[in-house]
């Protein structure tokens, strides 16, 4: 066994005894390790000690004229500067020569989202059993505020003031916000309280499972995913993207980032501001269909 490899085994039985890391994550790491100590192979490298940044950066170029993508290749130097690091501290390495080595910056896709009408075409459910009354509800609150599933799911009915059209949210951080959720989701869950209480549950938990228990994030998944298909709605839908819908129609019809991001519950203002390039193409569109300037002539 090789002094490189040696090192790197060292490594992994360090995550899996004393970080106690997950088997998955254990998996990644051996996986990115592997890649690079054959690169540091063929760079007739030794040992890690002879590994210096104009390296790391080879490395890093190989790996992208190898068809890795971004994310990829932050995730195999992340490996690496975790595994030197690592070697630093107990003494094999003076520095860590991939420290502030830099990668391509994700691009930032795109949030998808539905427009109106199929918004409209989705809520549109017939309500034959208490559980689509339920999932009525969920719809609406969900897209009526822009909910995280997490906080949805979450929600206790102590969380509610229907008189003044708010709810109280915990996201991310643990941080609290109050949430207007729309005369529509209020009515909605009017109508989903007296049934809720047909469940005989002791949990305070607004929205109920068959069981009468909280309703888990995977179960809320899958009924808007089949409700998507039972409306005939053309586009998949999941949790998050009616929250996506929620924060670009009221963009659209408001124009006010700050207090939309506000309402997504964002702790900065660069999180919502992915929104304002969907208004953009909004606006573009409206642009080259009706600015003089923008459209073409007949003839040309």
């Amino acid at each position: 066994m090789s002094g490189l490899q040696a090192a790197v085994d060292d490594f992994l039985s360090y995550l899996k005894v004393e970080r106690q890391l997950s088997p998955l994550t254990q998996e990644n790491y051996a996986r990115q390790l592997q890649v690079l100590t054959e690169m540091a192979q063929e760079m007739k490298l030794d040992e890690w000690a002879k590994l210096e940044p104009a390296k790391v950066r080879s490395m890093a170029s190989r790996s992208r004229r190898g068809g890795l993508g971004a994310s990829s290749l932050a995730l195999r130097l992340s490996a690496l500067r975790s595994f030197l690091y690592w070697q630093v501290s107990q003494g094999k390495l003076d520095a860590n020569p991939a420290r502030g080595i830099t990668t391509p910056r994700n691009s930032r896709h795109l949030p998808k989202n539905i427009d109106v009408d199929e918004v409209n075409q989705l809520l549109e459910i017939d309500l034959n059993d208490p559980l689509a009354m339920r999932d009525r509800a969920m719809l609406e609150v969900m897209y009526g505020s822009g909910l995280r599933l997490s906080e949805l799911v979450n929600l206790d009915c102590r969380h509610l003031d229907l008189e003044a059209s708010e709810v109280w949210v915990t996201g991310k951080g643990s941080k609290e916000r109050r949430v207007p959720i729309g005369r529509t989701a209020v009515a909605w869950l009017a109508h989903w309280l007296p049934l809720r209480a047909s469940f005989g549950s002791e949990d305070d938990a607004l929205f109920l499972s068959s069981r009468g228990r909280r309703i888990s994030a995977r179960n809320v998944q899958k009924r808007f995913a089949e409700w998507g298909i039972k409306q005939g709605v053309a586009s998949h839908i999941h949790p998050h993207k009616l929250r996506h819908s929620f924060a670009t129609h009221l963009l659209e019809s408001s124009g006010d980032l700050r207090a939309v991001q506000e309402l997504l519950g964002h702790a900065n203002l660069s999180t919502t501001q992915i929104y304002t390039h969907l208004d953009f193409q909004h606006l573009a569109t409206v642009y080259d269909a009706a600015h003089p300037r923008a459209k073409r002539g007949k003839n040309e």
